[in-house]
This record gives C-alpha cells, sequence and structure tokens, in this order.
C-alpha cells in the first residue's frame, strides 16, 4: 500500500452530492483535518447540516465533522478547490458536468468516486462539449470508498472502509499526480492502468440488477428482505458470475486484466470464498443492508443504463459476447416499461462511436482521437 503523499493535508476539497456517499466522505475528510466544501441540491439538506454545523459520523469512523461550507450554489462551492469530488448517482454526472463547465479553474481535479462506467469518458466529452477551456484533470475511482447508509442530513454511517481502491485519470498520463493528490487523504487509493480499468473494475452492473429482477416477487411482497444475503442465493450468484465473464471478458478485447467479482472482494475485504454467493454472504459490512421494496431503485435505474448499457455497446462494437449483460438489460426495460438503452451511456455518449479497439486505447491514453 502507498503510504505517503507528496501534497500537504492543506489540500482544499469540494464534494458534489450529499447522499451516503457525500456526506460519509465529507464528514471524515474534516475528521482528518482537510478543508472541506459540501455541496447538495436540496435546500432542506443543506439546511439540516448547516443548522448543526457539519455532520455526525458513526460506525468504524465516529466524530463530528465540521464542514467549512454546505451550499446549493455549485459556484460557491468549487472556488478554491483543488479537488471536487462528484459522489452523486451516475444519471447526474453529465448535468453536472455541464453545470460545472463555465465556473472551472486551470489545476483543478475533478474525480468521479466512483464514476459507475464510463463515468469519466462522459464528463470529459460533455466539457469537450460545453467548450470549457480550463486544463482541469478529469479521473474516476472503480468503486466508492465505504459501505456506507445516512439517516438524515448531517448524519452518516461509514459500514465498512475498503482496503484499496483503483483510479485513474483520462489522459492516462494524469493518473499519478491524480492519486498522489487522493493519497493525501486515502493511502489506500492506487493508480489503474487507465479509465478503462477502473470503468470495467465497476461490478455494481454485475451485482444488483439481476437480483432485483430475480427478486421481484419479493420486492413487490413488501416483506423486509437483505439484498445480499437474502437476494444473492447459489443460483443468482452462479448467473452474476457468467455475466462477470462476460465483463472481463470484454475488458481483455481492450488489453486489460480484470478482476473477477470474487477477486475483488478478497482485495477490498478480505473475503476469499469459492462462490460469489458465499462471498457476499461473509463480508461484513454487508450484513444489515436491505433490499429495496420498490422496483424504482438506483440498482436499475443507474446501474443498468450507466453500467450494462456502455459494457454491452462497447463489447457489440468489438465483437465479444454479451447475451447475459444483454438480456438483463431487456428484462429491465420489459419490467419497468422504461427505454434504459437510449438515456444511457451509448457510444455516442461516451465519445466512442465507431472506433476500433486500438482506437480507443489510443484515445484513452492520450485524450486524442487523431
Amino acid at each position: 500500500m502507498q503510504e505517503t503523499s507528496n501534497y500537504p493535508k492543506n489540500l482544499r476539497w469540494t464534494v458534489i452530492g450529499g447522499g451516503n456517499g457525500g456526506q460519509s466522505v465529507s464528514a471524515h475528510l474534516a475528521i482528518m483535518g482537510f478543508h472541506v466544501r459540501l455541496y447538495d441540491i436540496s435546500p432542506d439538506t443543506v439546511n439540516a447540516i448547516n443548522k448543526q454545523g457539519g455532520i455526525e459520523l458513526e460506525g468504524v469512523v465516529q466524530g463530528f465533522g465540521k464542514i467549512d461550507r454546505v451550499t446549493t450554489d455549485l459556484h460557491e462551492a468549487i472556488q478554491g478547490a483543488h479537488i471536487v469530488m462528484v459522489i452523486a448517482p451516475a444519471t447526474a454526472h453529465r448535468h453536472i458536468a455541464k453545470a460545472l463547465a463555465p465556473f472551472l479553474k486551470d489545476g483543478q481535479s475533478i474525480v468521479l468516486h466512483p464514476g459507475a462506467t464510463c463515468g469519466a469518458l462522459e464528463f470529459y466529452k460533455v466539457l469537450a462539449d460545453e467548450k470549457c477551456t480550463a486544463r482541469v484533470t478529469i479521473g474516476e475511482t472503480n468503486t466508492l470508498i465505504y459501505a456506507c447508509r445516512s439517516s438524515r442530513p448531517g448524519q452518516a454511517t461509514i459500514l465498512g472502509i475498503k482496503n484499496k481502491l483503483l483510479a485513474a485519470a483520462i489522459p492516462a498520463e494524469a493518473s499519478t499526480n491524480l492519486v498522489d493528490k487522493l493519497n493525501s487523504a486515502y493511502p489506500q487509493v492506487h493508480p489503474a492502468v487507465n479509465v478503462l480499468a477502473t470503468s470495467f473494475d465497476n461490478t455494481n452492473p454485475i451485482v444488483h440488477p439481476a437480483p432485483i429482477l430475480l427478486n421481484t416477487a419479493v420486492i413487490e411482497s413488501q416483506k423486509e428482505w437483505l439484498f445480499y444475503l437474502e437476494g444473492i442465493t447459489p443460483a443468482v450468484g452462479a448467473f452474476l458470475e457468467k455475466m462477470d465473464q462476460e465483463r472481463i471478458a470484454v475488458g481483455k478485447a481492450l488489453g486489460l486484466d480484470l478482476w473477477s467479482c470474487r477477486d475483488q472482494y478478497v482485495i477490498e475485504y478480505g473475503v476469499n470464498e469459492s462462490t460469489l454467493s458465499n462471498a457476499v454472504r461473509k463480508t461484513e459490512a454487508y450484513a444489515d443492508i436491505k433490499g429495496p421494496q420498490s422496483l424504482e431503485t438506483r440498482y436499475l435505474l443507474e446501474d443498468i443504463p450507466m453500467g450494462l448499457v456502455p459494457l454491452v455497446a462497447i463489447g457489440k462494437s468489438l465483437n465479444v459476447p454479451v447475451e447475459r449483460m444483454e438480456t438483463i438489460i431487456k428484462l429491465g426495460e420489459f419490467i419497468l416499461g422504461k427505454d434504459l438503452t437510449s438515456t444511457g451511456r451509448t457510444l455516442e455518449k461516451i465519445g466512442l462511436t465507431g472506433m476500433t479497439a486500438a482506437e480507443i486505447r489510443q484515445f484513452i491514453e492520450t485524450g486524442r482521437k487523431d
């Protein structure tokens, strides 16, 4: 594990998003001694946190994080920030990129935490389309650093902290400097090969949508259930592992050697089991996580269009079989009665239309298509 950073502890952070992850990260950064600003779209959230002066943190990290400023004004939130960490649903990334474009300044680093699948690519394209001239670094992590929950504005609970996290930037040569900044707070962050590695290493599209759809009857019964412990049975887990093989194959076509889902539980939580079903059941941070009681959940509405859709689109463009992932997309669309494909991260939206594997790799490395 990398233990030191060339950057001092006086880096200024802005967190965009006041949900579970945003409040957890903001509070923990503040407890660690960093200057933190928090932006959220909800006046109620902003007012509640301002009223008590910060965020009460519980769980594996405990304390009160005093936040320098909490605001609904995006321009105010990012002024003077060295790191702008976007911790918001992937469905909001495009809107956030457009909103940020006029206000960004040279030298700032934008980190999608996490980027879901191809989040940094989408952000990069939006800023280019918006004619943003600021020389900024755009990066992403493969997953959120915490397993966490928030019961109300001003309170967050960190259930577990991952042992290892990957981050990368576009172009890839900017990744080392970005990780060095992140290491000032999080020494467990390591540089990935590129943003394709962080994007394809995101396993939420594998682990989330299928168990929801395969437990539709349970969800509509309105019974309480545990998502990981009860929703990922041996048969469901076996299906997920087959889906995971498709993800890994798409990565291989782009020169990536990806970890499997089961590998990630070993690396992030120290859980080593022979099946994915057993691995999630043995992960302590997941023990009390309940399943949703509605199909209108981010596990479908976010993880399909922002996760499975780009994986399938890239896979099909490179002639990689992706039938299981495509099946879950179609099943989700049929059950929800929604178009999750055209509203998702299509090749056009992430700037990869008509590109070969070699051309994609060149673009990721250099940030240029010439």
